[in-house]
C-alpha cells in the first residue's frame, strides 16, 4: 500500500471512530446517535435509490445506515425498513434525517475552512 493510501485510509478511520453526535426525538422520546461520515459503499447505495426515483426508500435506508444508539451500535437494521416505511410518521423521519443530514454538512464545511 503507497503512503498516501495508508494516510487517506488512517484519516477516514479516525473520523469514522470519532465523537458521535446526537438530535433529540421528543416524539419518539429518544436520542438518536450518529456519526460525521458513512462509508462510500453506504452512501452510493442511497445515491443510487434517489436517482432510481425511489426517494422515500433512500430517506429511510439513510436513517438505518446512520443512526446510532449511545454505544455506537445501529439503531435500525434492514429489516426495520418496511415498518419505518409503513407505520411510522413520515414527518417525523424526514426532520430525523434532515438534521441528521444537515449535522454531517455542518462538519464537512468546518472541516474544508480549516484547511
Amino acid at each position: 500500500m503507497s503512503k498516501i493510501l495508508d494516510n487517506a485510509t488512517s484519516h477516514f478511520r479516525t473520523k469514522i471512530s470519532g465523537e458521535m453526535q446526537y438530535i433529540t426525538v421528543p416524539e419518539w422520546n429518544a436520542k438518536i446517535y450518529f456519526k460525521s461520515v458513512i462509508t462510500l459503499k453506504e452512501q452510493s447505495k442511497l445515491i443510487e435509490l434517489a436517482s432510481g426515483g425511489k426517494t422515500v426508500e433512500a430517506l429511510v435506508e439513510s436513517l438505518i445506515v446512520k443512526a446510532r444508539n449511545e454505544d455506537g451500535t445501529r439503531m435500525f437494521n434492514m429489516p426495520d425498513k418496511v415498518t419505518l416505511m409503513n407505520e411510522v410518521d413520515p414527518d417525523v423521519l424526514i426532520r430525523i434525517v434532515g438534521e441528521i443530514n444537515t449535522a454531517m454538512q455542518d462538519d464537512t464545511v468546518e472541516a474544508i475552512e480549516k484547511n
